[in-house]
């Protein structure tokens, strides 16, 4: 038999996606499962991506340009722009498969073997993952669920800098919290990032949607890190195009951009057609990112309202991206989320959950929590929250807890 790399072996699974195995089976059973657990809008995509691709009119489906395709970034260039960061041209951006090669290549281009990232906590499982091909340690900073999940004191940033620390992490609006970090908090980061010379790479995949008047404050906000910054940037989530996989990485500094073209290089190509797509989707788009907020503040609303009042579970309101993290009232919701798939339904139907304990470096932190996506439209969240509430009521007569 042949060998399995240590890398392979020590790849940590998706806390999102290790339990489908039981979903399966419970699909197969006939037992209906609500999708709690995966970040998959059921907003349908915009009618112009859509269109851009039925009307494909090409003889050949060619690689498209290490850096993306010059049509894409202009397009990238003015959505920026109408953001008011006016100085970025489409040389600061490199176009990725998905915002998931994106943060490959800014960790490949910053770290080495042995370096480390700080990341507040809980963090994007898929953080866990990336680093991980690459040897790079996380350093978390953990954050709490009495606070909403807000930034961490500045000193405990500081307080885990070593002489190994390449760059600090986050996600904004954040997953799997949904926290939206203020314009105060990323001066902080800012200032730490130059004070010791490290970047800040910030996942801003979900920008668009924050909620109750608030903004999103990009990274790109504080023009002195224009040495110690990138952004992580993405399709998916904005127009409903998960299956395009089409993201970007930007950033002011020649050095990172020339660095990271590099690993552009290696991979050859981002996808075309996700690109044909994603142009066309940023075409007169106001309207449709418009509908879509209002439509995930609503659906925020029904859910977490909802969790709050069943005994036991807490839950703080997000203020973007469309995740939720609650307490429940159980011991361990690994073994809770296992149990709703294999020996639990309420007439026939159960909810299939994340468990937060892998978007934590330390696993018992989230061991009582769980990461709920509002992606499902409001009747759907209604009876999932009926179908978690007998369910806790089943298993805590059950395991008489």
């Amino acid at each position: 038999m042949p060998n399995i790399s240590n890398r392979a072996q020590h790849m940590p699974p998706s806390p999102v996606r290790k339990l489908v195995p039981f979903a399966i089976k419970a699909k197969q059973k006939g037992i209906k499962v609500y999708h709690l657990n995966i970040g998959q809008p059921d907003i349908e995509t915009p009618e112009t991506a859509l269109n851009a691709l039925k009307n494909i009119d090409l003889k050949v489906l060619e690689y498209a340009l290490s850096e993306g395709n010059l049509e894409y970034r202009k397009a990238l260039t003015e959505y920026y722009h109408s953001l008011d960061f006016k100085d970025l041209t489409p040389d600061n951006f490199i176009v990725t498969n998905g915002g998931s090669e994106a943060l490959n290549f800014a960790i490949s281009t910053l770290c080495d073997d042995g370096d480390e990232v700080i990341i507040p906590e809980p963090y994007y499982a898929n953080y866990n993952g990336f680093t991980s091909t690459f040897n790079v340690n996380v350093v978390a900073v953990p954050s709490t669920i009495d606070t909403g999940f807000a930034l961490p004191p500045i000193e405990e940033f500081e307080k885990k800098i070593t002489e190994k620390t390449r760059a600090i992490v986050i996600c904004n609006p954040g997953n799997p919290t949904g926290y939206l970090y203020t314009r105060e908090e990323l001066q902080k980061l800012a200032e730490i990032a130059l004070k010791y010379d490290i970047v800040v790479i910030s996942d801003e995949v979900y920008r668009e949607y924050v909620y109750d008047g608030k903004q999103q404050v990009s990274m790109l906000s504080f023009p002195e890190l224009s040495e110690n910054c990138i952004i992580i940037d993405s399709e998916s989530k904005r127009y409903s195009m998960c299956g395009v996989r089409i993201g970007c990485m930007i950033t002011r500094s020649k050095k990172i951009h020339d660095a990271a073209m590099l690993f552009a290089q290696a991979r050859l190509s981002p996808v075309l057609l996700g690109q044909i797509a994603a142009t066309a989707a940023h075409q007169n788009d106001g309207a449709y990112i418009r509908s879509v907020r209002e439509e995930y503040t609503h659906r925020r609303n029904v859910l977490v309202d909802l969790l709050n009042e069943i005994p036991g579970v807490i839950c703080p309101k997000p203020k973007g991206a469309f995740y939720c993290v609650a307490e429940l009232p159980v011991d361990d919701t690994e073994i809770f989320a296992q149990w709703l798939l294999e020996k639990y339904s309420h007439n026939n139907e159960t909810i299939m959950v994340a468990p937060a304990g892998g978007f934590y470096s330390n696993p018992e932190l989230g061991k009582k929590q769980v990461r709920i996506a509002y992606v499902l439209k409001e009747e759907d969240l209604k009876r999932s929250v009926e179908i978690l509430k007998d369910a806790l009521k089943q298993y805590q007569l059950e395991f008489n807890l």
